[in-house]
C-alpha cells in the first residue's frame, strides 16, 4: 500500500507524559521579578477552547536562550479556556537584519480542530522597544494590540482569539 496518511486533527491531549507539575512554571513561584502571565483561548464565536496546550519560549532577561534558564513553558486550557505562566520578562533579541527586537515570547497553541498548531507573540503593553520591533513593524497598525499583553493585577493578560472579530495575529513558519 502507497500514499500519504491523511491528516489529522490536534487534540484532544493523553496528558501522560505531554504535563507535567512544573510545566507552566518558566520561572518558580517567589523568583524576583516573576509575574503571571494569563488569558483566556477562544473560538470564532468568542467560547472558551478547553483541552487545549499553550506554550511559550523566551529569551533570558539578557536576551539570551539556553543556559540556565529554561525559557519553555507548556499549559493546559481549562474547560473556560482559561491559562496561566509563571515567568519573566525577556531581555530583547537580536534581528535578522541587525537590529533589536523588542522583549517578546514565542507561543504555540495546539488545539483540537488545528490541523497544525498555530504560532503567534507576545509582546508587552509598558514596552518601549515595541516602536521599532521588526516584526511588529510588518503587523498592520489596525491588528498590532492582538499581539500585545496588557497589565493585569498580578502580571499580564493575553487573550488568543484563534478566529473572528479581533483575531489573534498568527505567524507562517
Amino acid at each position: 500500500m502507497s500514499g500519504q496518511t491523511p491528516s489529522q486533527t490536534v487534540g484532544p491531549f493523553f496528558a501522560v507524559g505531554l504535563l507535567w507539575p512544573d510545566g507552566p512554571l518558566v520561572v518558580p513561584d517567589g523568583t524576583p521579578g516573576s509575574f503571571r502571565l494569563s488569558g483566556r483561548l477562544l473560538d470564532g464565536a468568542g467560547d472558551p477552547v478547553p483541552d487545549a496546550l499553550i506554550e511559550t519560549w523566551q529569551a533570558d532577561a539578557d536576551g539570551r536562550f539556553g543556559g540556565s534558564f529554561r525559557g519553555f513553558g507548556r499549559c493546559p486550557t481549562d474547560d473556560d479556556g482559561h491559562y496561566e505562566i509563571r515567568t519573566r520578562k525577556p531581555g530583547p533579541v537580536p534581528a535578522p537584519d541587525g537590529g533589536m527586537q523588542a522583549p517578546h515570547l514565542d507561543v504555540s497553541v495546539f488545539a483540537r480542530g488545528l490541523l497544525n498548531r498555530v504560532v503567534t507573540r507576545i509582546y508587552f503593553a509598558d514596552e518601549p522597544a515595541n516602536a521599532t520591533d521588526p516584526v511588529l513593524a510588518t503587523v498592520p497598525a489596525e491588528r498590532r494590540g492582538t499581539l500585545i499583553a496588557v497589565p493585569s493585577e498580578d502580571g499580564y493578560r493575553f487573550d488568543i482569539r484563534l478566529q473572528g472579530a479581533d483575531e489573534t495575529v498568527f505567524f507562517e513558519l
